[in-house]
């Protein structure tokens, strides 16, 4: 299990833009495939977006195409989340997924990830 920490949400107007940070614990987050997960009041959790090990493939959810960037650095075992044109409707506590794996593949359901972070709070006003 890795240990994971949540950075950088807040509040921000519509058309802003956000940049969260997930710090891990451990040596070895090169090896873990990675998540950034939102639920919004009475809403289902679900995945924004993730990435794989080494970084060269990436999944994000249709509503943020475009909009959201995910990316990692290994050395400084991190991974983040990069937010612009924000609206509204990205309102939600944004939580941070971890998963060892062998393979450089990308994952996106949340039962697949066995450590999150306490999760960061977003707010895009209008």
């Amino acid at each position: 299990q890795v240990q994971l920490v949540e950075s950088g949400g807040g509040l921000v107007q519509a058309g802003g833009s956000l940049r969260l940070s997930c710090a891990a614990s451990g040596r070895t987050f090169s090896r873990y495939a990675m998540g950034w997960f939102r639920q919004a009041p009475g809403k289902e959790r679900e995945c924004v977006a993730a990435i794989s090990t080494s970084g060269g493939n990436t999944y994000y959810a249709d509503s943020v195409k475009g909009r959201f960037t995910i990316s990692r650095d290994n050395a400084k075992n991190a991974v983040y989340l990069q937010m612009n044109s924000l609206k509204p409707e990205d309102t939600a506590v944004y939580y941070c997924a971890a998963e060892k794996t062998t393979s450089d593949s990308i994952f996106w359901k949340g039962w697949y990830f066995g450590s999150w972070g306490q999760g960061t709070q977003v707010t895009v006003s209008s």
